[in-house]
Formats: C-alpha cells, structure tokens, sequence
C-alpha cells in the first residue's frame, strides 16, 4: 500500500508537471513518436464522441481502457488478497527478530520472501496496473490540451481543457477513490495505521489532481475509480471473503472440538 502510495504521488507529480511543458499544438503532421502517440489517442477519443461529444468519447474511452486492462487487474487483485493472508505470518516474523541490526533485518527480509514464494505472492504486482496506466494518463492529458478537435470540446457544466469550476468531478473522483480503498481494507484480515491512513490519504491526492488537471483528465479518473469499485465488489468483494474467513475459522475451531472430543473418548476407553 505504502508503495502504491508513492506511485500516486508520482503521477501526480508528472501530471502536474506535464500541465506547465509541452503547450504546442498536436496535429496529423506533427513529428514525433510521443506526439504521434498522443495524436493516435485523440483520433480514438474523437472517434467515440457520439454526437460530438468530446466528453461521451473519453467516458467511452476510459471504460474501454479499463475493460482491457481488467484481466491484469484481476491478477493484481488475486495478489493483493494473497498479501493480505500472509499479513499475520509477517508479523510474527517481525515481532520474532524486532532488532533493527543488519542481522535481523537480513533474517526477517529471507524469511518474508520465502513466505511469498510459498503463498506465491508477487509483492511489485500491485503496481503493475499503476504503472500501465501512466502512459495512457499522460497521453491522455496531452491529447486533450494539445490536440484543437478535443481542446476546444465542451461537456456538460465544464470545458474539456479547463478546470471544472464546481470541482464535480474531482469531488466525484474523491469518493469513489475512498470507495475503492475502503472495501479494499475491508477484505484484509487484519488493519494497520498505514493501510488506514492511505484509505484517506489517496482521496485527497486524487481530489487536488482533479482541481489542478483538464477536466477531461478529472472525467477520466471519475469513471476509471467508479469502474474500479464496481470491478472490486464483482472480483473481490470483500464482504464474501470476510464470509469465507469467518467460515473457515469455524471450520477449524469445529474440527479441534472434534479432536478433542476424539481424545477425551479415547482417554475413557482406556480406562
């Protein structure tokens, strides 16, 4: 979570930083690998804009990208539940060697890494859609600000290119943010102060980038995080994993009833 965290801020940070550079116009003649990229990009989003509707093409868009990018994200989260379960078996291991000498910290890193390769768990797969994603954000942004046919768009209550200017959608982006990470911390078996506290640091990163942003790029993380909590509640949903858990515990504490049961019959017999 702490590494996701970081890879947020980065994007931000690039984000951010891609909205003050690169302020000239793209077109088909436009040289350039990047630039060709980020042309191919709006020619896609224009192609979707049903009616000329520059906004319906990048909702249409972003739900496309999202579909494709849903069996990785599926593995992602198949790995992050794998995590989760080995969350106890960490902990021991750290309360086991707590020393902060080289030595045990040696010993706790060996340890850890043969509890993941026992429970197969990939600790990088969590940042794996992040880093995908990236690219297409950063085009995305590009497209939308340097390319005239979706600049110049015009959706609802906001322009494509400016700020929306009764922060909608970075409010909207916000709380289906906090959605996601709250069911995803849902589904851990056990909380710790920095899982909680990223459930609500993420929201505030993903609403300041929603008020600095296009609000095309705001639009695009609305209906990526609302597509997230829904693919979540299909894949992962935390309330049946708890169900399961809570289900497996009473299976084992039934089973050592039993056992005991079993011994204690045994112990009259021979008497």
């Amino acid at each position: 979570m702490k590494r996701k965290f970081k890879l947020s801020a980065l994007l931000a940070l690039g984000v951010l930083v891609l909205a003050g550079c690169g302020r000239s116009d793209i077109s088909a003649q436009t040289s350039g690998v990047w630039e060709k990229f980020v042309y191919g990009f709006a020619q896609i989003i224009d192609f979707l804009s049903f009616g000329g509707l520059v906004g319906v093409g990048i909702i249409l868009f972003t739900l496309i990208i999202r579909t494709v990018l849903l069996p990785l994200m599926h593995i992602q989260m198949k790995s992050t539940r794998k995590m989760q379960d080995v969350q106890p078996e960490l902990k021991k291991i750290q309360a086991q060697y707590p020393g902060k000498d080289t030595e045990s910290k040696r010993i706790v890193a060996e340890k850890t890494q043969e509890i993941y390769s026992e429970n197969g768990v990939n600790p990088y797969m969590g940042c794996l859609p992040l880093l995908v994603q990236m690219p297409i954000l950063w085009a995305l942004y590009q497209a939308i600000t340097r390319v005239g046919f979706l600049r110049d768009g015009h959706f609802l209550w906001f322009d494509i290119s400016g700020h929306d200017p009764y922060f909608i959608l970075p409010v909207l982006a916000a709380l289906f943010t906090f959605a996601s990470s709250w069911l995803t911390m849902k589904a851990a078996p056990e909380k710790n102060g920095m899982t909680t506290s990223m459930t609500y640091l993420m929201p505030i990163l993903i609403f300041v980038m929603g008020v600095s942003v296009a609000a095309g790029v705001a639009l695009y993380w609305t209906v990526s995080n609302a597509y997230h909590v829904f693919q979540t509640l299909l894949l992962n949903n935390p309330f049946k994993i708890q169900e399961e858990r809570e289900a497996k515990i009473k299976a084992e504490k039934n089973k050592g009833k039993i056992k005991q049961k079993a011994l204690a019959n045994a112990k009259k017999k021979k008497r």
